[in-house]
């Protein structure tokens, strides 16, 4: 059964047991996807709401734009819930190849670095499309609906979750990867991932407390 089919309850425990899938990846691509449909929820409130419809027509066109936006984001997401564990286990199941002979250890060598690219493809596809989704927020924030302002805060907070915790995953596995350039590459995108989450979530929820506080 895949992750995403599973009850809520049955996810908890699966992550709740001695197996170390699924773990921070998968549950990094499930917090980006709740935090995508929870700006969406707030996206829903607003659309036939009085206010928004007396908002320019433009403006009107680009909410939706943005939210219908996050639909695909979200779609893409939902996919990586099972792809970061599948990637964990090629890794795993690399591993328990045989290496009796210089051609098993070449074979085993070469699938190691195959589930290792993998398992770092996963994350940091997690952590870009959560920063799209990141990038969405400052206009449901200004034209959304103000009583979900604080549904719009969490879906902030899981988003840079989601992108910190995909970034921990790519960098525990980039020792594994043998590419030297596709490493370096890598480490420069995490650096660039973290620091421009760190400046969307800081000015979003600097807005956001401002319309809790008002």
């Amino acid at each position: 059964m895949k992750l995403y089919d599973m009850t809520l309850h049955e996810f908890v425990e699966a992550i709740d047991s001695k197996s170390p899938a699924p773990g921070g990846g998968s549950v990094s691509a499930l917090c980006a996807t709740m935090g995508v449909a929870l700006s969406r929820m707030v996206g829903h409130l607003t659309v036939d709401k009085k206010k928004f419809l007396a908002l320019p027509k433009d403006i009107q066109f680009e909410f939706m734009d943005v939210n219908q936006a996050l639909i695909i984001i979200k779609d893409e997401l939902k996919t990586l819930i099972d792809e970061d564990t599948n990637a964990f286990n090629l890794i795993m199941k690399a591993y328990q190849m045989p290496k009796d002979t210089s051609e098993s250890i070449t074979l085993r060598n070469q699938a190691i670095q195959v589930g290792t690219a993998e398992a770092i493809r996963v994350p940091i596809k997690v952590a870009t499309l959560s920063l799209s989704a990141l990038h969405q927020l400052p206009l449901i924030l200004e034209y959304g609906n103000k009583t979900a302002v604080s549904d719009l805060g969490v879906s902030i907070l899981m988003l840079s979750a989601a992108i910190e915790g995909a970034c921990m995953n790519v960098q525990i596995n980039l020792p594994g990867l043998s590419d030297q350039v596709a490493k370096h590459q890598y480490e420069h995108q995490v650096k660039d991932l973290m620091e421009m989450m760190h400046t969307s979530k800081s000015m979003l929820l600097a807005k956001v407390y401002q319309h809790l506080e008002k």
